[in-house]
């Protein structure tokens, strides 16, 4: 790949049918789902219950979408949630001692944006396969949050910074209108730059990247880091909305993230999917979930129906493509 331009804008990267198609039935999926529960339960289509669905979405696709950049490279992220347990635990604290919810937030991002660099780092310089380099760094951060905290918990912030993740503009959530903003600052990044295109051709096939003059190197360092400072950015999501943080507040997300971006047709292979695909998987686990719960399901099974959705979606995506090579 010749005169590659930093930050270039590039034509929209063009999709097979198959990817259309794809993204359809999920659009589908979702549609029949909030038909069904629609039947099922009288609450689904009240307004607080469908802003409760959205914000819940929200919260799951700040962190699945900058895992879907690194799923696209045939990566993975193991330590998002654990990412965001340690930024989450440290904005706090200096939330607490300086008063000032702009610092807990730089702090948050920035944490969130060093790990995902040290694990850019392991997987380029250090040639860690992404899964062994990310679950080696989940123990790590747990570790360190859990000893950090010491068994404490922080509560009670600024009624200002609780509003990023519990208040409300012009009658709707501000999540959903952050996950509006990187809904589309990802969808531009992925399909319309130069860069976005290089992270597809190295999921499709790394050698042939190389070869064509594309930085994989640095294009994977990105990759992490993006992924490493959503989970900082969805720290502060989580911080704010909950009013607290403790050591185990992320235990519960990797699992969900990952399968949005599954759910959503990004391959573990690399170089298929899309942001707004991811999306859509966020809506569709979040939608899943949440019908359950009106239709008091025990929360015992939410795992099981989890991993067999993800499984579903998976196997379907692979016989598609299959079928349509």
């Amino acid at each position: 790949m010749t005169d590659i331009t930093k930050g270039a804008i590039a034509p929209p990267r063009s999709f097979l049918s198959q990817d259309a198609v794809q993204l359809f039935y999920r659009l589908l999926a979702a549609f029949l789902i909030c038909a069904v529960l629609a039947v099922l339960s009288d609450s689904f289509l009240s307004l607080g219950n469908i802003l409760n669905v959205l914000r819940q979405a929200s919260l799951t696709f700040f962190i699945a979408s900058g895992l879907t950049l690194v799923v696209l490279t045939a990566g993975l992220d193991l330590s998002v949630g654990a990412n965001v347990a340690l930024s989450a635990c440290l904005a706090g604290t200096v939330i607490h001692k300086t008063g000032s919810p702009a610092l807990g937030i730089l702090t948050g991002l920035a944490c969130g944006g060093i790990v995902g660099l040290l694990n850019g780092v392991m997987v380029t310089a250090l040639r860690i396969p992404s899964f062994i380099a990310t679950y080696g760094m989940l123990w790590v951060l747990n570790g360190l949050t859990y000893w950090y905290m010491a068994g404490e918990t922080l509560h009670g912030f600024p009624a200002g910074f609780r509003q990023i993740g519990s208040g409300y503009l012009f009658g709707l959530p501000i999540p959903v209108y952050l996950l509006l903003v990187f809904l589309g600052i990802g969808t531009f990044f992925a399909q319309r730059t130069i860069w976005g295109q290089e992270i597809y051709a190295i999921g499709a096939n790394p050698v042939a990247a190389r070869l064509s003059g594309i930085p994989v190197a640095r294009r994977l360092l990105l990759v992490y880091a993006v992924s490493g400072t959503m989970a900082g950015l969805a720290s502060i999501i989580f911080l704010s909305r909950l009013n607290s943080a403790e050591a185990d507040i992320g235990e519960s997300l990797t699992l969900p993230a990952i399968a949005a971006v599954l759910i959503g047709g990004t391959s573990l292979f690399g170089g298929v999917g899309t942001v707004f695909g991811t999306f859509i998987g966020a809506l569709i686990l979040t939608l899943v979930l949440n019908g359950m719960n009106l239709l008091s399901v025990s929360a015992n099974w939410q795992p099981l129906v989890t991993g067999v959705i993800v499984i579903l979606a998976v196997w379907l995506d692979m016989k598609t493509r299959r079928r349509a090579q």
